[in-house]
Order: C-alpha cells, then structure tokens, then sequence
C-alpha cells in the first residue's frame, strides 16, 4: 500500500553543468555537507555548494551555486569520488588511478601521493586503526583476485594487507575487518585481518550488476537473486526479512526506515520495518543511486537529483488517516532512532491513542483498550465520546489537534443500537479495570460518575458494588441519574456512602411501603433492621424504630431462619423495652406486652447470638431475659441463682427445669431438679422461704428426684412427717420401676425359651451325608464332612453357600435362617 515518503526535487540542472555540450555525462558523484562534488566523463570535477531552502508552505526546494571545476587531463572518466572531510582531501579514481585532491581548490596534494592499479575501492567507515588523521581504503586492484587494503594521510598513502580471492571481485564494501565481495559467482564475507571467508549465496555478475553496501554497523545490503535485497550481518546471516526489487537494480541507498532502489524507469522505496513497496517514483535514465549522511542523491547522465523525505510524522498521520493502522505503528516504532527520545515519546503516545480510537471506532475493542492502555490515555477523552456521561462540573477539555474525527458516539455508530450497545459494554469494562489504576488519577471522580452512569444504565449488577466500595461518584449528578433510571436502592446506598442516612432509609421506607417502585432487593425490610442496628445515630434508630416494630410481625411470621434476622429483632424489642422503662417505671401494658415477646423469643429460638444479647442485658433489670440466656449457655446455675436469690420467683424456677429439659432424658431432668434443690439448700444464712421452696419442690416432683440422693442432701433435723408425700411417692415410683423391671426380665426369659426350643428341634432331625450325595450348586459329591443346610432341605459347600450369584434361587431361600453342621 502507497505511503508518499519521498519528494523528488531537483537539485542540478544540465545546463549548470554542461551547458550546451551534449557529450558530457555525469559519472559520479559525492556529497559531505553542503558540498556537492561530480566526476564527468571529460575527466572534469564539480564543485557545487548546496542550499536548502523550506517555503512558508513548507515546500523545500534546493539552490546550488557552482564553485569551481578542474580537469584532470587524463581524458578519462572520473569514475569514483569519495571525500574524506576529517583530511580535506577528495579521493578520485580515474585512469585506475586514485588521486588525492584538497576538498577546497581540487587541486592535487604537492607530494603527488596516489594509488594505482585500482579498478573501484570503498571507504572504511568503521575503520580499525583509531588514528583520526586517516582513511582507511579497500581497492579492488587490477592484479586479478586481489584485494588491497591501504591507509590514506593528508599527503600520503600506506598500503597495509592485500589478500587474494577465490575468484575475482567486482564490487566491495567495508566495516572493520570484513570486507563484502561480490566475486564473479556468489557473495563472500572476509575478514581481511585473519584471512577467514565465508560464503553468503551465490549470484551471476556476467548477467546482473552486483550491489553490495554497507548499510550500518556490521551490516551490508546486497542485490540477490530473484530480485530480492537481502541483508547480510558479518557473521553471515540475515537479521531482516528481503525486500522484493525488480530483476534490474542498479543502485541501492539506505535512508531509515526505507531502502531506495534504482532501475531503468523507476524509484521504488521499500520499509524495512515490514519488507512492503511504499513508494514508486517513475525516473527514466537513471544510472546513480547513493545516500549521503542521510540524503539521499539520485543522477541521470545530465542532472542530479534529491529524494526530499517527508516528515515521519507526516507519514504516520497520512497513514492513520487512512486507518491504516499497523502500517502506522510499525513505522513510528521506526522512527524511534531518528527522532531525539522526549520529542519521540509525546509523539509516540499520541499516535498509539489515535490508532486506539480508530480501533475502538471499528469495534476492535481489545485492540484499541491495549493501544489505550500503551498510550496512556486521559480516559476522560473517551467518556466524552458518550453524552452526559462526564459531570457537569468537569472541566474537561478535548485534546487540541483531536485524536478523532468523531463529534460522539452516536456520529460514531450512526445511530445503530447494536453497536453502541456494545461500545458501552466496553466502555464499561475498560474504566473499572482502570478505576484503580495510576490512569485514573487526577480525575477519579469523572470516572466513577460515568462508571456509576453506565451501571445503571444498563440494569447491570455491579452498581451495588460500586457503591458499596470505597468510590469518587459525585453525589449531585449521580443522585439525578439514579432516581432518572429508578434505582432508589442504589441511591439509598450513595446517601449513606455520603454521609446522608437519613435521605438513605427515607428512600427505603418509601420502597418497603409501596410508596416508590424498585425490585432491586426482596428482604429490603430485613436489611433496613440490619442497618438500623448498626447505625451510630440513636436520633435516627429511635426515629424508625415504631416503624419496624410494626413490621416485624410480618418478618416473624415469614419464621426466617437466619441468625442476623433473630438477633436484630431480639436487640430491637430490649432496646424499645429499656426506652419504654426509662420513661415511665410503672409496668404499661406495651412494656408487659413486649417482654412477653422478647421472652418467647429467647426461649424458643436457637438462631441468636446469645452473647451479644447477654452483653447488651448486663445492668439492667431484666433477670428473667438473663436466666434464660444463661440457660441456653447451659450455664443453669447462674439461671437458677437468678431466679432465686435476684427473683426469688420460685415457679419461674421450676418453670426454667421444666422448658429447659424439653425433649432431653430424664438424666438430664433429674440433674437441672437436683441443681435446683441444692440451690434452695446452698450453705449460708437460713432462709425459710428457700426452705418451704425445697420441701415443696421434693413433694411436688417425687418422681424427678433419685431418692437417695436427696437424703443425703436434705437437713438431719427435718422430719418425715414434712416429707411424707415426697417419700410416698418415691417409694411408690421405686416399687414401680422394681415390678416394670422384673416384668421385662420375665418377658426377655420367656423369649430365650421360645429360641431355646426351636434350636433343639432344628437339631433333633438327623442329617446323612455319603460320598454319592451332590452339591446342589456345583454338582460335585463332599470330600469332607462339612456343609451348608438351607430350611429346605439342601445342602450345599461352605464355598458354594458364600458366592450368593451362582444360584439366585438358592440365595433367595439363604435369607432365612439356615443351618451349617
């Protein structure tokens, strides 16, 4: 797909150069700085200085201003320019001939120093000797197969190594110590210094013209077969995917992120960041293809021209624009090398939130949330794709340029429902992951609104939670928009989360009621109890307690079986019990009323926390409440001494033995009986009222006393007049449980008998057994005198009778009683 990365402008016309003599071309050229050098095939040199100049509607456009020009009186082609600016000097092939010729005044350096016997050479741009004042050479040298690697002074030349090749080399490039050959069949890698090659693939030089450049830092671009540029490292391998050129390259130049290729009628530029044709440019006689510090230079015989790039920001916008996303991503990832980092990460960022709004824009939204996420986005520019979704108060301001082209989400999905469903689904999903994160500072209460907004919206479950848990909803919009969708509940809930309880139980009470609609709990009654019981404000617990009493006859009769219900109706009738007695001391009707039913509550239900009754009870009056709560404790002690000693209400306390043993055995009756005699009889001041108790607890109850204990325990001095109907009836109880229990003994005896006779009679029939008698089950006559003898007469092996599945039939009968002789 197209991208317009490069401007072809022209930088030197033909008549600058030639005027009109038609027979001069240009061979070479050379460019370091503003200084633009090229080589003729009239042995002459040009110097040109180059001017950039930008219009103020950006376009760029290039002067230049031609300086001087020497002959070199060979009457050759100049065939290769290279200058080496650290020395000044200019490196000229020509003749095979390479001359040193100063940058200024093109003229040859005094010594004469030159190198002869050069068919083409490179510059080492990564040279090894460390000596700034030097240039390091590789020429390919007319001797065949010969490679010579010279060092180049400001007036003077050393050769350093020559090397022979395989087979001889055309084209060459160098970086450090390894040299890139293109040799008559095949591409080579050799390091110069240990002499050590390696083959990279081959290719026909006699056919095509090789390319071979080094494109960085141990890096070199050739030209492959099939029409592919391949990349090779030093070590002979390829870190990046080929670029596809046509079969007829020419030349090749490197400008980041684009390699640049000339052929008979065109410029093509390819990405390295992901191999694809950008660019074509139509060029017809092109023969120069080369880049320079970046810039890159094309030439046809009678003019040079320059590939102007356009910005990458320029690109990366066009491609967006295009909603060519990837594309863009890919190469702003690139771009990342040439552009200072501050400046690249503002960049960056921005780009990553336009891809993300184009990918939300097409319902690519775990794409866009991870571009989103990558970019850091003021989510707040998302909220406001949806109206009404950010507060009223926010001061929120769209980026400037905008990061789309979109006025809301309605433009967005042009009206269709479905889609905008599910752009608030996601929006839904997106800010409660980022809620809790470091995007959400500074503007937390924009989006928990929107968030609050959303839920309600959309009926959807997590509004209660959302208010439930620590939140930034503003109270002003987010109360309207509840009430808007009727969720009183939720707007109860954000009352209390700001503070206002009792704009909260208002809204519940009218919801319990009937006088407002909302389904949102069924047990709304239950949790306003539960509420209330927790609430800090006894203003407002006493203002709604008339009003849950009325309720909770509705609730008991519901028998709901859980502990906080039973708990909170308990504290609810002792709390209006205590009121009720802290004005008035007389006993009112409702007070009686109210024990009445705190009381039954307490001895019936087993789902209360009795502790935390029993703590809310310590120091008041209510000793009977705490009786019982000391007997569900099965502390019964304490509940005696209470009803006792604090009471003395010595019905209640036989009452209390009575409920509390309630479907026990009589052990446990005749224990709380016991418990209670020997409080009446505790050691200490006489009292005659516990005495005239106890008596009249042992006559009342003979029958739940062991008779022998309580002799031991009852005073010497008491006569047996005073206990006679105690002793009565224990006698009368131990006579009859005497007689029951000879009875049962006989009834046992005679049953042994009926066993007894039936066992002799199983016996009194002989049984014969001979070696001719079979097993019933497997038919094969006994070897030893033991057997199996059903009611039915027959008889089996012991190992037969026990596998019951071989003979249902006979299984059937074994499941009455049986015989083993």
């Amino acid at each position: 797909m197209s991208v317009k990365a490069f401007k072809l402008v022209s930088a030197v016309e033909r008549e600058m150069l030639m005027g009109d003599k038609n027979y001069i071309n240009i061979e070479c050229i050379e460019c370091c700085g503003k200084n633009l050098y090229i080589g003729t095939n009239d042995c002459f040199i040009y110097h040109f200085l180059l001017d950039e100049k930008i219009s103020t509607a950006g376009k760029i456009t290039f002067a230049a201003t031609k300086q001087l020009h020497k002959y070199l009186g060979l009457k050759k082609p100049v065939s290769e320019l290279k200058a080496a600016s650290a020395l000044t000097r200019l490196l000229v092939l020509c003749d095979n001939t390479i001359t040193l010729v100063n940058m200024m005044n093109l003229e040859p350096v005094p010594t004469g120093a030159r190198i002869k016997g050069a068919v083409t050479f490179a510059v080492n741009e990564n040279p090894v000797s460390g000596d700034p004042f030097c240039v390091e050479v590789c020429i390919i040298s007319v001797k065949r197969r010969t490679i010579q690697m010279f060092m180049v002074f400001e007036d003077r030349v050393q050769i350093v190594k020559e090397v022979f090749t395989p087979e001889q080399p055309c084209a060459v490039a160098v970086d450090g110590y390894y040299l890139c050959l293109a040799l008559t069949t095949q591409y080579i890698i050799l390091n110069y210094n240990t002499g050590v090659s390696q083959d990279l693939f081959p290719y026909c030089s006699d056919e095509k013209r090789p390319i071979v450049k080094r494109i960085g830092r141990q890096e070199f671009l050739l030209a492959g077969p099939g029409g592919l540029g391949m990349f090779a490292t030093v070590d002979g391998i390829s870190q990046r995917a080929p670029v596809h050129w046509s079969e007829n390259v020419i030349g090749a130049a490197l400008c980041f992120p684009y390699v640049v290729a000339l052929d008979d009628e065109f410029i093509t530029v390819h990405s390295m960041l992901d191999q694809q044709q950008k660019q074509t440019l139509p060029f017809k006689e092109g023969h120069i293809l080369q880049d320079f510090e970046g810039k890159v230079i094309v030439a046809t015989n009678k003019g040079v021209y320059i590939l102007v790039p356009l910005p990458l920001e320029k690109q990366i916008q066009d491609l967006l624009a295009s909603h060519r996303v990837e594309e863009a991503l890919v190469l702003a990832k690139g771009a990342r090398r040439n552009i200072p980092k501050e400046k690249f990460q503002v960049m960056y960022k921005r780009i990553l939130q336009q891809a993300g709004f184009i990918q939300f824009a097409q319902l690519q939204f775990l794409e866009a949330k991870e571009l989103f996420r990558s970019g850091q986005l003021d989510v707040r520019e998302l909220i406001s794709l949806y109206p009404f979704l950010l507060p009223t108060s926010s001061s929120f301001i769209r980026s400037h340029p905008p990061l789309h082209e979109y006025a809301d989400l309605n433009q967005l999905t042009q009206g269709d429902q479905e889609k905008m469903t599910k752009c608030k689904r996601f929006l839904m999903s997106y800010l409660n992951e980022v809620r809790s994160t470091e995007v959400a500072n500074g503007y937390k209460e924009d989006i928990d609104t929107a968030l609050l907004k959303l839920y309600a919206e959309a009926n959807h479950e997590s509004l209660l939670d959302l208010l439930v848990s620590e939140n930034f909803c503003l109270l002003t919009d987010s109360a309207a928009w509840l009430e808007k969708h009727k969720k009183y509940f939720a707007l109860g809930l954000l009352y209390h989360y700001n503070g206002q309880d009792a704009a909260a139980l208002q809204l519940w009470v009218k919801i319990v009621d009937g006088d407002i609609q909302d389904s949102t709990r069924s047990d709304l009654y239950e949790y306003i109890v539960d509420f209330l019981t927790f609430c800090s404000d006894q203003d407002l617990v006493w203002k709604y307690s008339e009003w849950v009493l009325q309720k909770n006859e509705e609730v008991c009769d519901c028998v709901l079986q859980k502990e906080k219900y039973h708990t909170h109706l308990a504290v609810l009738y002792l709390e209006a019990i205590l009121q009720l007695k802290s004005v008035t001391t007389d006993k009112c009707t409702e007070t009686t009323d109210l024990l009445f039913k705190l009381r039954s509550l307490l001895q019936k239900s087993d789902l209360y926390r009795i502790h935390f009754i029993l703590d809310k009870i310590q120091g008041t009056d209510l000793h009977m409440e705490s009786a019982i709560l000391y007997g569900k404790l099965e502390e019964h002690e304490k509940a005696l001494h209470i009803l006792v000693h604090e009471l003395k209400d010595f019905h209640a306390a036989e009452e209390y033995c009575m409920w509390n043993s309630e479907n026990r055995d009589t052990q446990y009756r005749r224990k709380l009986f016991h418990m209670l005699l020997s409080v009446y009889l505790s050691p200490g001041t006489p009292d005659c009222a516990l005495v005239m108790a106890a008596v009249d607890l042992l006559n009342n109850h003979a029958t739940e006393f062991d008779a022998a204990l309580v002799l031991q325990l009852v005073p010497d001095s008491w006569s047996v007049q005073l206990l006679s109907p105690f002793l009565a009836g224990a006698v009368r109880q131990s006579v009859h449980t005497r007689r029951m229990t000879q009875a049962a003994l006989g009834l046992a005896q005679a049953e042994n008998l009926i066993y007894k006779y039936e066992k002799v009679k199983q016996r009194g029939a002989p049984i014969l057994l001979s070696d001719k008698k079979v097993c019933q089950v497997c038919q094969n006559p006994f070897c030893e005198p033991v057997f199996v003898r059903y009611p039915n007469g027959g008889m089996v092996h012991t190992h037969c009778a026990a596998n019951r599945h071989l003979n249902s039939n006979m299984t059937h009968h074994s499941s009455s009683s049986s015989n083993q002789t």
